[in-house]
């Protein structure tokens, strides 16, 4: 029975892809070869540790598969697993802030004004956003001599300036680093443009986007959203609020970029249509029966013209 469980994965997560025929692995497979647990997996592809290729089976020409080659590559690096489970180790706001050996509130303020920046979010049972950091990146922030008046003392007078307002980039920095890996990793042209296009409000794709057949394929290509939650839940709409471009800036730098993608977009592969449906002819003595009934019909009416007196 265990023989024919493994034989039954093999042949589902190996597989040779592309014009050179390498042995790829399934996202899966590739994980537990590399001692990851799955979400630690997509973040270490999500920021460069682990390098992919298009799985050529996918119809939404968006999913991707590991290379035997760079499993090995990863699995002879010096310190394997731990090295590479501590690259992708991310904290919060409490973990966060004893790394840095600050407070929870500084380090809230460091995060707000877009110093630290989130590489992933999920909202709690309390339907509160739970933002995440990479503990290697906020190790480099505090090793910084630059960053050391950052970390003690008053905050400086303009950074104070933008907390009393309001300031919060943490959903704007989390969005510019997650299209950044969304471009790194499409396919195609139109990918991209769903790429951008999944950070848009709907009014705003289609005030950018007029061709109802372009929308539906972007719609058909747009990402799934990171952070999963029940669909029409608080969580859910909490998770697009956050995926949603809010400020007048942001939004015109996307859909000059959604513009731009959508030109090449276009130039690579027109978006699909229905086919035209032809008129159909009608049979055979119909078309000359309804001309010779017209016909005797406009005779009978000059007829009588005719016979009226002047």
């Amino acid at each position: 029975m265990s023989g024919s469980i493994l034989t039954h994965e093999t042949t589902t997560t190996l597989r040779r892809t592309g014009a050179t025929g390498e042995i790829t692995l399934s996202p899966g497979r590739a994980a537990r070869e590399l001692c990851l647990k799955r979400g630690d997996f997509d973040l270490a592809v999500h920021i460069g540790r682990i390098r992919t290729v298009p799985d050529d089976s996918d119809d939404r020409r968006g999913g991707r598969r590991v290379t035997r080659d760079e499993i090995e590559r990863i699995r002879a690096a010096e310190g394997f697993p731990e090295t590479l489970r501590e690259s992708v180790r991310t904290v919060g706001t409490t973990e966060g802030a004893a790394l840095m050996a600050v407070t929870k509130a500084r380090f809230t303020r460091l995060a707000r004004l877009g110093l630290l920046v989130p590489v992933r979010f999920y909202v709690n049972r309390y339907r509160a956003v739970v933002w995440l950091y990479l503990a290697d990146e906020l190790r480099q922030f505090a090793g910084e001599e630059m960053n050391a008046a950052l970390l003690k003392g008053r905050t400086p007078e303009g950074l104070r300036g933008q907390l009393t307002e309001g300031v919060d980039l943490r959903p704007r920095n989390w969005r510019g680093r997650y299209l950044g890996f969304l471009l790194h990793q499409a396919a195609d042209p139109w990918t991209r443009a769903a790429a951008v296009a999944a950070l848009l409000g709907s009014v705003e794709v289609s005030a950018a986007v007029r061709d109802p057949y372009e929308r539906s394929r972007l719609n058909r290509l747009r990402p799934v959203p990171p952070a999963h939650a029940t669909p029409g839940s608080p969580a859910a709409r909490l998770v697009e609020e956050i995926m949603t471009a809010a400020d007048p800036d942001e939004i015109d730098w996307l859909r000059k970029n959604l513009a731009a993608e959508m030109e090449a977009a276009r130039r690579y592969l027109p978006a699909p249509r229905p086919a035209s449906r032809p008129v159909p002819s009608p049979p055979d003595g119909e078309e000359t029966r309804h001309e010779a009934e017209e016909t005797g019909r406009m005779r009978g009416l000059l007829g009588r013209l005719w016979r009226r007196d002047p």
